[in-house]
């Protein structure tokens, strides 16, 4: 039911940064947890990070301190501040709206590349 679009994605050297961006159709995105999820090539797609409604956050011990969720409910738009970034971080990273009841809505992805 709602759109999901992300950016931002690209080809980064290690120790470089990129910014992602989520920004989602519907005039009630702002009571919604939104969250990003990453996937590398064969393995299992992992959660990378949440914010809910009230700004509250949660991160995966492998990016706490190096990436940072946010969002601007007025432009129905979250995004994903990745900083230090690393080889292990290339990715196709997800950007997810979670409803009452479980049920979430997916973007296309942004295929992030970390270069050594």
């Amino acid at each position: 039911q709602v759109q999901l679009v992300e950016s931002g994605g690209g080809l980064v050297q290690a120790g470089g940064s990129l910014r992602l961006s989520c920004a989602a159709s519907g005039s009630i995105f702002r009571i919604y947890t939104m969250g990003w999820y990453r996937q590398a090539p064969g393995k299992q797609r992992d959660l990378v990070a949440t914010i809910t409604s009230g700004a509250s956050t949660n991160y995966a011990d492998s990016v706490k301190g190096r990436f940072t969720i946010s969002r601007d409910n007025a432009k129905n738009t979250v995004y994903l501040q990745m900083n230090s970034l690393k080889p292990e971080d290339t990715a196709v990273y997800y950007c997810t709206i979670r409803y009452p009841g479980g049920m979430n809505d997916w973007g296309k992805g942004t295929l992030v590349t970390v270069s050594s």
